[in-house]
């Protein structure tokens, strides 16, 4: 292991013990029974990846064929199961873009990161509350600046490219089947699901499905799947992949589609333990 990685090892061991068990938690779903629930990579190098994010500020939630780093309102998993094929592309092309965290301070946070080998870009136009952080995978994280958060880092928003004419329908979309509260920011249509803003920028031409990129999917938790599930296919919504409950620990799962390209996972997960 070089100097690069046992930095990053420490580091994320420290980063680990200071966010504590709560940040495992997500946050309370809203009046649809939907939070963000995680973000699916398939990664092509997951230890290095992994101690990415652990640097960042994130938990390690165990190994296994999917390994997991636990932040506050989002889950990152990193897919190491046999039958997983790498990447085929970034994010940069595809219908989601990029993703975001928002940290207290970004110059800060990115020295400290930068010092342990995590790969930073500059914000766009100089900027000093925006940072990038682009993983060998292809993966790009947008960082931001809120002063008044009180914790190190958290989940921000899922940053969907799409050509103009799609946006409102796709804002609408989410606030149909998800319960999104739509809203702007900075002059442009938002979704707000507890957990997440679901951002949308105007592009030319449509991207790329997600599905088989490093971020292959992104998934909600939901409080009652089946009912949900009726819902979505009441409105015309059809699965991917049906209702599946893994007997052991409770967790049920279904897969869809949204009209754009965005692959999606749905989960219920027994007795969740909210953030507020």
């Amino acid at each position: 292991m070089n100097i690069v990685m046992r930095s990053i090892t420490a580091l994320g061991l420290i980063s680990a013990l200071a966010a504590g068990a709560a940040s495992a938690q997500p946050y309370a779903p809203n009046q649809s029974g939907v939070t963000m629930g995680h973000w699916h990579l398939n990664s092509r190098d997951i230890e290095a990846n992994k101690k990415i994010f652990m640097v960042m500020g994130g938990v390690d939630g165990g190994g296994g064929p999917l390994q997991r780093v636990i932040f506050p309102g989002v889950m990152v998993i990193l897919n190491l199961g046999a039958n997983a094929a790498p990447a085929t592309a970034g994010t940069d092309g595809s219908v989601v873009n990029h993703v975001g965290f928002v940290v207290p301070n970004v110059q800060q946070s990115i020295a400290k990161w930068k010092a342990a080998g995590v790969p930073v870009q500059p914000g766009g136009n100089n900027r000093l509350d925006q940072a990038w952080v682009v993983t060998p995978d292809g993966l790009r994280v947008e960082i931001l600046e809120n002063k008044n958060q009180t914790i190190p880092i958290k989940s921000d928003h899922v940053h969907f490219f799409l050509p103009s004419p799609a946006i409102p329908d796709s804002q609408a979309w989410y606030v149909k089947n998800f319960g999104a509260r739509p809203g702007t920011r900075n002059n442009a249509p938002v979704d707000d699901i507890p957990g997440t803003q679901l951002r949308f920028n105007k592009v030319e031409t449509a991207g790329a499905p997600t599905k088989g990129r490093i971020l292959d999917h992104i998934g909600f938790d939901v409080t009652d799947l089946k009912a949900f599930i009726a819902k979505l296919e009441a409105a015309g919504i059809k699965l991917d992949r049906p209702y599946t409950m893994n007997e052991q620990n409770g967790v049920a799962l279904a897969f869809i589609t949204d009209p754009w390209g965005t692959y999606i996972e749905l989960n219920q997960r027994p007795n969740p333990a909210y953030i507020n």
